[in-house]
């Protein structure tokens, strides 16, 4: 995936959670903007002179005992829905397993998997850096498919690595896998034992600490990118997260931002260079460049096909040919020339290009020198 779609998920991912955040800020009470002020400060002051506990945690508890202490007017977590304090069971779906079903879930579940592998991606590279450590991503993309295969049966949702809380759990100290596993044992435990407590969370301390996510999240470092960068790089990373805004759908943004960056690249490297140099009857072309589908017409618009009984050489010493769209491009224009009573000579095809002549190609071998 070409970094400027990474740029362009991370920030539309960003502005996606900074926005879902702002319902349980604005339009409630005087104290709701309070305790998100307060949430925020502590998050960014406190580590300044206190690490040992990481602040998000100070915050939940501090704000929440005020909360419950003072009866301030404010949501909490309990008033978005009730937390089962059960664990999961085993459960097949009962629902037809039939090509219908597919066709109802296969779209949501492809794009469930784009969005989870880029993050789990994303993820994976933000914490290498963070960390000066290198994960293999290829185990941790199946470890995530794995798991997602299994806990479905539990009924589970489909999940992945996320960026927001590895930020945050590495900016809390985490240097293990074990921070992961304990965060997972700690979710259940308040779930099960101190649901009751966990239900009276104040919205607004969790919108507080997911608007300091989300401003971690964005790169910042991308309207220098947009300066610097290639037009056509900075033009992808901006249609991205045009795509996610506008569709609320991370997995179009991502699938289009590839398409359009490599219809991009292609255009890139499209250009064709031909020299010409002659000599009595003969005509020497030396061809530079990549032969595929786009450079095909540049390709044919640097040839004289008007020449007649001559000998002609096609160099491709510094060519390549990528596919049976080069391949019938050489077919073509050796029957153009051969109509015009020329003799056409291919000469210094590398071992891939020569191959693909030899397997696609209906040419004589004797024009292969």
């Amino acid at each position: 995936i070409p970094n400027s779609v990474m740029i362009g998920f991370v920030n539309a991912l960003a502005i996606l959670i900074f926005l879902t955040q702002l319902k349980h800020i604005f339009g409630i009470s005087i104290a709701t903007y309070a305790f998100t002020i307060i949430t925020l400060l502590i998050i960014y002051l406190l580590p300044q002179v206190f690490t040992r506990i990481p602040a998000p945690l100070i915050a939940i508890i501090l704000l929440t005992i005020t909360a419950i202490l003072t009866g301030a007017d404010v949501k909490t977590v309990g008033d978005l829905g009730d937390i089962k304090r059960t664990l999961p069971h085993f459960l097949i779906p009962d629902v037809p397993f039939t090509f219908e079903t597919l066709k109802i879930i296969f779209p949501y579940s492809l794009s469930m998997a784009i969005v989870g592998l880029v993050e789990s991606l994303l993820t994976a590279r933000i914490v290498d850096n963070a960390t000066d450590s290198f994960s293999n991503k290829n185990r941790e993309s199946s470890g995530q498919g794995v798991a997602n295969l299994i806990t479905g049966f539990f009924g589970a949702m489909g999940g992945c690595a996320m960026i927001g809380q590895s930020v945050i759990n590495v900016r809390s100290g985490a240097t293990t896998r074990l921070s992961t596993f304990t965060a997972g044992v700690f979710l259940m435990i308040l779930i099960l034992v101190f649901g009751e407590w966990v239900i009276q969370i104040p919205m607004p301390i969790l919108a507080g600490i997911m608007v300091m996510v989300s401003v971690g999240t964005f790169n910042w470092k991308s309207f220098n990118f947009i300066k610097n960068a290639p037009r056509t790089d900075a033009v992808v990373m901006l249609l991205t997260v045009a795509i996610v805004l506008a569709t609320d759908n991370l997995a179009l943004g991502v699938v289009a931002g590839v398409i359009v960056s490599a219809l991009c690249f292609a255009t890139k490297i499209s250009n064709i260079t031909v020299k010409r140099s002659d000599s009595a009857d003969t005509i020497y072309y030396s061809i530079s460049g990549q032969i595929f589908f786009v450079s095909i017409d540049a390709l044919m618009n640097q040839l004289d096909f008007d020449v007649t009984n001559k000998t002609i050489y096609l160099d491709f010493k510094n060519a390549h040919l990528w596919d049976d769209s080069a391949v019938n491009a050489i077919d073509t224009l050796i029957e153009q020339f051969n109509k015009k009573h020329n003799t056409v000579y291919l000469q210094h095809l590398n071992k891939d290009s020569h191959k693909i002549i030899s397997a696609l190609s209906d040419i004589n071998k004797k024009h292969l020198i």
